[in-house]
């Protein structure tokens, strides 16, 4: 029995991995999908204290509290990011690293530093809002998800602290650098040659890469076959 922990991104929470969890659950799998501080059902807790070290430790209690070993991070979006982080913090607990459609840390800047105009963007948002450190969720961003799984979706969006994003990263352990990763690109409306591309930027970088013709949202949108992905690194 494989643990996997589920990190997730910007405005969401635990819930958004629900119908994953499901598969990865019937195969037999331990599965935790925490919802980070400030999100969700926790957003009653909403702090400008709440930053990248608050959603990173958060993991790295979860998994040393409960004593989990050989563990799968799998982060979606800036979970993806933090799941990078999460290992440099305690390689020894992690068996892989899946990145999913996210972006890959760099040490010493933040994850502002690497999205550019779109970081401008969250602080004109949250501005607006009348709180520049919660951006308020971007509705129109559906990420490929729709229907009434869209209608469910919007309904438990929250605004995001935004001190997650602008924290700089340190990257030190070096035995973070020997685990095992994979990179999963959503690859709706993407050409083959673009996947191609993506696919020998990755193991240029020493990562196992994957692709899901479908949107961002792949947990929501295609489960099933995502889920085939992780049973197999499992």
């Amino acid at each position: 029995m494989t643990t996997f922990i589920l990190i997730h991104g910007m405005w969401h929470g635990g819930w958004c991995w629900d119908k994953l969890s499901t598969f990865l659950r019937t195969a037999e799998h331990n599965v935790h999908a925490p919802t980070l501080a400030g999100l969700a059902e926790r957003a009653d807790m909403r702090s400008d204290t709440i930053d990248l070290n608050t959603h990173v430790q958060e993991i790295v209690d979860l998994i040393v509290s409960q004593n989990l070993r050989d563990v799968i991070l799998v982060g979606h979006s800036s979970g993806g990011f933090m799941a990078h982080i999460v290992a440099d913090r305690i390689p020894e607990r992690v068996a892989h690293i899946v990145n999913l459609d996210g972006m890959v840390p760099e040490n010493g800047k933040s994850l502002a530093d690497q999205i550019g105009e779109t970081w401008d963007f969250f602080k004109k948002k949250a501005t607006e809002s009348g709180d520049e450190w919660w951006c308020p969720p971007i509705l129109e961003w559906t990420f490929g998800v729709s229907g009434a799984d869209l209608e469910w979706a919007q309904s438990k969006l929250t605004p995001h602290p935004l001190r997650t994003l602008s924290e700089p990263v340190t990257l030190s352990n070096s035995a973070a650098q020997s685990i095992p990763s994979t990179f999963i690109r959503c690859s709706d409306d993407m050409t083959d040659e673009e996947v191609a591309a993506e696919e020998k930027k990755f193991k240029e970088m020493g990562m196992n890469f994957r692709s899901l013709p479908t949107g961002h949202s792949a947990m929501m949108i295609m489960p099933k076959e995502l889920a085939g992905i992780l049973l197999e690194l499992a």
